[in-house]
């Protein structure tokens, strides 16, 4: 009976060593198994997080490219309309220059020295002097006084009578009519606008005349015997003769 008790006690210890080990064993697998599945959980939060960080950069980059096509073209447009003002205004200041240049008054010549004046009396005309004679020389330049149409050119004084010899008439908005005789050369035409300051003829010596001069006279008809004192005119319009 004695030697019976030995051998049990060693199946016993065998067993329970077996056990043991079995059981360490499941621990292993259930530790190594919760560590895979552990590790496999950090491995698909940090692949998430990588892609909603790319994401993230992808939308903020095409946000930043956005915002700077949207500010290139405001700048465009602002350039634009920049330009579009700049030019308006220069067509606007040429508009007014024009305005304003028609809307003066100026000598008839640039250089002369008054001869006969308005009414004066003399031999080489019928009654008194009807106009203001600015002495020149032949060819001289023979400007508008003023902007209008030109409703008289011709020799044989534009109809006025052969005295004036080549004449220009010259109709201003104002109801005012401005003639130049004794041209040498016209260089307008019926129908034609000009504007204050342009060229029109040469000065000469046709028709009734002593010597080169323009022969300058302020209407208020196209015709002859309604003028009126051009110097007096004149100076009432700013001109100095």
């Amino acid at each position: 009976m004695s030697s019976r008790v030995p051998s049990r006690s060693a199946r016993t210890s065998t067993l329970r060593a077996r056990a043991t080990v079995l059981a360490a064993g499941l621990g292993v697998s259930v530790a190594l198994g919760a560590g895979v599945a552990v590790a496999a959980d950090i491995t698909g939060v940090s692949a998430t997080a990588g892609t909603a960080s790319a994401v993230t950069a992808q939308a903020q980059a095409q946000a930043k490219a956005a915002k700077s096509a949207a500010a290139k073209k405001s700048a465009q447009v602002a350039a634009a309309k920049k330009a579009a003002a700049k030019k308006s205004t220069a067509k606007t200041s040429a508009k007014t220059a024009a305005a304003k240049k028609n809307a003066s008054w100026i000598a008839p010549v640039k250089s002369y020295t008054l001869s006969a004046s308005y009414a004066q009396a003399g031999g080489m005309w019928q009654s008194t002097h009807s106009g203001q004679d600015f002495a020149v020389s032949t060819g001289t330049d023979v400007r508008a006084a003023h902007g209008g149409t030109v409703v008289k050119a011709g020799g044989n004084g534009a109809g006025d009578g052969p005295a004036y010899g080549n004449a220009v008439v010259i109709k201003h908005a104002n109801g005012t009519y401005s003639q130049y005789a004794h041209l040498s050369r016209i260089d307008v035409k019926v129908g034609q606008v000009v504007s204050t300051g342009q060229h029109i003829a040469l000065s000469g010596s046709t028709g009734n005349s002593s010597g080169p001069h323009l022969h300058f006279e302020i209407r208020t008809t196209a015709n002859y015997g309604s003028a009126v004192n051009p110097v007096a005119f004149l100076r009432t319009q700013g001109v100095s003769v």
